[in-house]
């Protein structure tokens, strides 16, 4: 019998809240346990995993009757970031739009929705000992109290969704959120970014979406909250499903937020050869983008020893370390590398004609933008996951908790896979078996100057 399916028969007849705290020893491996680790370099120093929670129970808890069939699906996708809540050991995480895979159909792929009643949330967790416990729920809700739903908004710019086997289709939302980085602000209230928008969300202490900022142009028809357009226009051109997925708050108030990767400019081609992406300041005093920074990934092969496709980085994680300085997670799904970059006074590229999306060539074509004028974000390497071990893939979050200490979490995706196979001929899902975990990182040095 499998770890899973071990800790899946211990948690039968438990009651909700404590099924959040079950758990199993040990130490999340992975291909990174073949690495020596030297004297000096970063160490894991505790992992914890995630319980399992039926979604339906979870869901259904916070929102009675959302969810009629969760397919077999457990709590999951908690790990698209990772926020410290005050207390040691305690976080602020956030979920994704919930499960979600790809069939193809006739050759072409389809979005699927397995669980199209699932409802995006802000989920308070404590690592105690081994065990992730679940410890509070928010979920996100529209102006009238309804649920956001993770479905997609608009046809035409967003994948078309679909029933968990790919052959009914299902409505747009324009409500709809795939919520990524999260903070919190000192009035207790929440800043997310999502991928759909792309956007900005500002969320109440109670899950409530006070506003969604957009891209100037997106036209959001019909959401049931504020809707403004204060981003710049070029972030229409965002690829499919990469869209905003880091947020930083700084000292000062304002928020860093990271597009996960390269605009498709001027097409999706030369989007996905580029390794040129796009952080933008936010104000929210002036409700406004005050700056726009470059930023350049590493060759992917620097990033994940042996991948060649360039369309497999991303950036995942942004984190104030103080001041101006922050934290950015370059990554694909099984290696990621922190870099510090420091933020320069000024606007940027904000308004310059690298956010003309007629620009030729586009900032997204450069291969030396440093060379074209651009002024590059400098950064620097804090430290290589893929070098660590005990480090799982697919880091989304990444939290700092002391001068040389950080929390990272992993997205475990709900335990989907793509394809027909990730159900069975009930339409129960075949879990991966891949975990949520939290694990906990020893710098060698101290992150703050």
């Amino acid at each position: 019998m499998s770890a899973r399916a071990v800790r899946r028969s211990l948690a039968v007849g438990l009651p909700l809240a404590l099924l959040g705290t079950v758990g199993v020893a040990g130490t999340a491996t992975g291909a990174q346990d073949r690495h020596h680790r030297p004297e000096g370099a970063a160490r894991v120093t505790a992992s914890a995993l995630l319980g399992d929670v039926s979604l339906a129970g979870f869901s259904n808890g916070l929102l009675p009757g959302s969810v009629a069939d969760d397919r077999g699906v457990m709590l999951g996708g908690i790990g698209s970031d990772i926020y410290p809540a005050g207390r040691t050991g305690e976080f602020w995480t956030v979920t994704d739009r919930g499960p979600n895979g790809q069939i193809k159909v006739d050759g072409t792929k389809r979005r699927t929705f397995p669980v199209p009643g699932f409802d995006p949330a802000i989920v308070k967790v404590r690592v105690s000992g081994k065990r992730v416990e679940v410890l509070r729920s928010i979920p996100l809700t529209t102006r009238s109290g309804a649920p956001v739903t993770g479905l997609p908004n608009q046809a035409g710019r967003d994948e078309a969704p679909y029933s968990y086997d790919a052959k009914t289709p299902l409505t747009y939302n324009p409500n709809g959120l795939d919520t990524e980085g999260i903070v919190r602000s000192a009035d207790g209230s929440f800043w997310l970014v999502d991928e759909y928008g792309p956007s900005l969300v500002h969320v109440s202490e109670r899950g409530r979406v006070l506003a969604r900022y957009v891209p100037e142009g997106l036209n959001l028809k019909g959401a049931d909250y504020p809707v403004v357009e204060a981003l710049p226009g070029v972030l229409l051109h965002r690829k499919i499903n990469r869209g905003f997925e880091g947020l930083a708050l700084l000292p000062g108030g304002d928020l860093v937020l990271a597009v996960q990767s390269p605009l498709s400019l001027p097409d999706e081609d030369a989007g996905e050869a580029s390794r040129n992406v796009r952080l933008l300041r936010f104000s929210p005093k002036k409700r406004a983008v005050t700056a726009e920074y470059a930023y350049r990934f590493d060759a992917v092969g620097v990033v994940d020893p042996g991948e060649d496709d360039t369309s497999e980085l991303k950036v995942s994680s942004v984190v104030a370390i103080g001041g101006n300085d922050l934290l950015v997670e370059e990554r694909t799904d099984r290696a990621a590398r922190l870099h510090r970059v420091t933020l320069p006074r000024g606007a940027g590229i904000l308004g310059s004609r690298w956010d003309a999306p007629s620009a030729s060539p586009s900032y997204e074509e450069l291969t030396d933008p440093a060379a074209s004028g651009v002024p590059v974000l400098r950064k620097s390497l804090v430290v290589d996951l893929g070098t660590v071990a005990g480090v799982p893939g697919k880091i989304e979050g990444v939290a700092v908790t002391g001068r040389s200490t950080l929390a990272l979490i992993n997205d475990n995706d709900f335990g989907m896979t793509d394809g027909a196979g990730a159900f069975d001929a009930a339409g129960r899902l075949v879990d991966s078996g891949i975990e949520t975990s939290v694990t906990l990182l020893k710098l060698p040095r101290p992150l703050t100057r």
